[in-house]
């Protein structure tokens, strides 16, 4: 029998894909572009806060709301008393540290002033003593007068007070505001000599 021979069959050859091979170089400035892009979208976000940061404070004095302190009646004339209001600007997580107080002095029956409860000096807490009309900061031994005008000790001038206006029998401040440095001092030193440098 004859045999047959087979010749080798030969591969079909295709053309070749050579693999395109990543050098390090390529890598590396893919890699470096990447973590630059990512950088500068972080540094981007407070940027743009800043920039319309003006046209969301406008906003918010919308929202800056007389919060009312409670009744007239919790409020004896010729007598300071101690009164909390819920800061506008709270967090859900802010809990009790939302809760603001203030000193209310009523001097008449429609007259009063509403002093913010820190100190000028650090921001010490101050407390009201009937019995010497002095308002007194435990932290630096600072002293103001009933009227909130400065008597002693280290701070500048006399302390913050609050708008104020009276409606439907009650006391209505604008807690909206912080009271700093940049705040007016209590009116009270205006008529005045010239006994505390809070003016």
């Amino acid at each position: 029998m004859p045999e047959l021979i087979q010749e080798p069959e030969t591969p079909v050859q295709s053309p070749a894909v050579s693999p395109k091979k990543l050098s390090r170089r390529n890598m590396l400035l893919t890699l470096g572009i990447a973590l630059n892009a990512v950088a500068g979208a972080l540094f981007a976000v407070p940027v743009v806060g800043y920039v319309f940061g003006p046209a969301r404070r406008k906003e918010m004095k919308k929202e800056l709301a007389w919060i009312t302190l409670g009744p007239m009646t919790q409020f004896p004339v010729g007598e300071t008393r101690l009164a909390t209001y819920r800061n506008p600007f709270v967090r859900a997580w802010d809990g009790d540290t939302g809760n603001i107080p203030c000193w209310v002095r009523r001097i008449s029956s429609d007259k009063l002033q509403v002093f913010a409860i820190n100190c000028a000096h650090l921001g010490c807490p101050v407390r009201w003593y009937a019995q010497s009309g002095l308002f007194l900061c435990p932290c630096h031994g600072g002293a103001y007068y009933a009227d909130g005008s400065r008597a002693s000790g280290p701070p500048p001038r006399g302390l913050f007070e609050y708008d104020y206006k009276i409606e439907g029998g009650e006391l209505w401040i604008k807690a909206g505001q912080v009271p700093t440095l940049a705040s007016p001092p209590s009116q009270a030193c205006n008529n005045q000599p010239k006994r505390c440098s809070c003016a």
